[in-house]
């Protein structure tokens, strides 16, 4: 197939259309449930209350506001692909903004701008505080300012849609891969985004990971539980294809486990479970660890090839481990004189070179 047939192709499978519409268009999508704007987003923008407040001041300014991107749902309610913030701002702003358990949020109180200073300490409508609240005409001002909307129509190829997303966000507010990861997740399984969460909040598993604060605030943990979920039972031949974007590798995987009807939940949960189990039994924090037979000792932080034997290997075996009397602490110090981690594990290592390598090599060390 040339480029000129690719390129046919592939936009025969995306369906997009325009439309413009008012700000109190968008607010009465909001209100009639017909948009989805995915409050579990939240953590992952980060527009703080002078970023709220400029694009509140540019609405009423008359500055043009880039438009949204939602891709329409077989049911018909739009989902937000881009332009969470913007949409999330205004909703807040008029007291109409709930988190992700439906309560809703208090109102925004706006800062002073550079050129409307005296928007500080302005509400939309507070009854109680007229001197305060925006008049009936700067309220009109706002609903009849219009915001372009984007439809990726439900006749799209599917995966369109979170190749939009990751195009349009990458650079952008999230600031890493997995926040992107996690917001896709949510789009595609809504449920299994919070069992992951929920998986993630395991104290053996916090504890062997021994993550600093900051790669947690990144999502670095839920990272590793995603690795561990599409590794951990992958067929060596699978695992060949990682190429040289293992982060789209992943998120791929993911995808694909997160439409996957006959997805397994309670053996993973089990699986993962049992793995952590294990290692805070008997390693706890050195579990990742790099060890110095020298000083016979474990130093340093976490380290991700070590992971990727260790953990995965204990969960590819772990009911015949859960039955076993292995002493798992003096395999994870053969695995650091082993040439076959040392060869496959060392800087400068890609993923594409590791993985293939490492994850067998765990499912092995670890057989009982």
């Amino acid at each position: 197939m040339g480029l000129q047939e690719e390129i046919d192709k592939m936009r025969q499978e995306i369906r997009a259309d325009h439309y413009s519409m008012s700000i109190g268009e968008w607010i009465s999508l909001y209100e009639n449930a017909e948009i989805d704007i995915h409050p579990e987003y939240q953590r992952f923008f980060r527009w703080d209350k002078s970023q709220k407040t400029s694009l509140i001041e540019s609405i009423l300014l008359g500055i043009p506001i880039p438009p949204i991107f939602v891709s329409q749902r077989e049911d018909g309610v739009w989902d937000v692909v881009d332009g969470l913030q913007r949409l999330s701002t205004i909703y807040e702003f008029i007291g109409k903004l709930k988190d992700e358990d439906k309560n809703p949020l208090d109102p925004l109180v706006l800062d002073k701008t550079k050129y409307l200073p005296n928007l500080e300490g302005k509400k939309w409508e507070d009854p109680y505080d007229i001197p305060n609240s925006l008049t009936q005409v700067q309220r009109l001002l706002i609903k009849r300012a219009k915001i372009d909307a984007t439809i990726l129509l439900k006749e799209s190829d599917e995966i369109a849609k979170y190749e939009l997303f990751q195009r349009l966000n990458n650079g952008g507010s999230i600031a890493t891969p997995q926040e992107i990861r996690s917001c896709i997740l949510v789009m595609f399984n809504r449920e299994m985004f919070h069992w992951v969460k929920k998986l993630s909040q395991n104290e053996m598993f916090k504890e062997c990971i021994a993550l600093s604060e900051r790669p947690i605030e990144e999502q670095y943990d839920i990272e590793l539980l995603i690795r561990f979920l599409v590794f951990r039972t992958l067929e060596e031949r699978e695992m060949k294809k990682i190429g040289n974007d293992l982060s789209g590798f992943l998120t791929d995987k993911m995808v694909e486990i997160a439409k996957n009807k006959e997805f397994n939940y309670t053996e993973e949960e089990a699986a993962f479970n049992k793995t952590f189990e294990i290692l805070y039994e008997q390693m706890g924090s050195d579990s990742f660890r790099r060890y110095a037979p020298n000083k016979d000792k474990f130093l340093g932080g976490f380290l991700v090839s070590a992971y990727e034997v260790i953990a995965l290997g204990i969960g590819y075996n772990y009911e015949q481990l859960s039955h076993s009397h292995i002493n798992i602490s003096e395999k994870v110090k053969q695995i650091w004189t082993n040439p076959e981690y040392t060869n496959s594990s060392g800087s400068g290592t890609t993923a594409q070179r590791r993985v293939p390598k490492l994850v067998p090599f765990g499912r092995q060390m670890f057989q009982p």
